[in-house]
C-alpha cells in the first residue's frame, strides 16, 4: 500500500473499530485506535497494530521487524544489499510490497515471519512515529531512530542479543547509520547516493 494510502487509513481510523492492512497465507496485519486512554499518548492519534496467525494474535512491536531482519542476513548475507535497499526504500515511503518484489521468492534459512509481513509492519511503525509521536526526538525526522536501528541490524556482526538490549535501553543507532539524512547533524546532507552509510 502507498505511504500516502496507508496515512490517511491510520489518521481516519474509527475507535475500536479494527481494520486490516494485509492479510495473506493465515496471517493478518490490522490496526485498531483504542477509546480508552494511555498515558503519555493522544486518543487522537494513538494506533495500535496487531499481527494473527490463526487463534494466535499479539501486538509486534520494532525488535520483530530488526530480529527477522538480522536473521535473514545471517543467514543470506548475499542479499544483504537487497535487504538495505527494500527497508530503505519503506522508509522512503514506497510501497512495501513493491519495495520487496525482487525478495520474495529467496529463501531464508531463519526468520520470523514472512518478508511481506516484515515490510508492511515496518511501513506501520514508521508511519506510527510520524504521526504519534510527540515528544522532541533528536532526530529529523524522529523516524530515523527507527531506521537507523533496521540498518544496523542488518549491517552489524554483532550478536543480536546485545544490539536487542541497546534498543531496549533506548540508546540511539550509531551515527553512521543515520547522519546524512538527519537534520540535526552537522553532517547533513540532502544529497546521498543509495546505500549511502555502507560506501567506506
Amino acid at each position: 500500500m502507498e505511504y500516502s494510502k496507508a496515512f490517511k487509513i491510520i489518521k481516519t481510523l474509527k475507535y475500536d473499530i479494527p481494520k486490516v492492512i494485509y492479510s495473506r497465507n493465515g496471517m493478518t496485519v490490522y490496526v485498531v485506535r483504542p477509546s480508552g486512554k494511555f498515558k503519555g499518548y493522544d486518543t487522537k492519534r494513538n494506533f495500535q497494530i496487531f499481527l494473527k496467525e490463526g487463534k494466535r494474535e499479539f501486538r509486534p512491536n520494532h525488535l520483530r521487524i530488526m530480529i527477522d531482519l538480522h536473521l535473514r542476513v545471517r543467514s543470506r548475507p548475499d542479499l544483504k544489499n537487497k535487504l538495505h535497499r527494500a527497508f530503505d526504500n519503506i522508509f522512503y515511503k514506497k510501497d512495501p510490497l513493491k519495495a520487496i518484489s525482487q525478495l520474495k521468492n529467496e529463501k531464508f534459512a531463519h526468520s520470523l515471519n514472512s518478508i511481506e509481513i516484515s515490510a508492511v509492519l515496518s511501513q506501520l511503525f514508521i508511519i506510527e512515529q510520524e504521526y504519534n509521536y510527540h515528544k522532541e526526538s533528536n532526530y529529523d525526522p524522529a523516524t530515523l531512530f527507527y531506521q537507523g536501528w533496521i540498518r544496523q541490524f542488518l549491517d552489524s556482526t554483532k550478536e543480536v542479543d546485545n544490539l536487542c538490549m541497546s534498543v531496549c535501553k533506548g540508546q540511539p543507532p550509531m551515527a553512521k547509520y543515520t547522519k546524512l539524512e538527519d537534520k540535526n547533524n552537522n553532517k547533513y546532507n540532502k544529497k546521498n547516493v543509495a546505500l549511502w552509510y555502507l560506501v567506506d
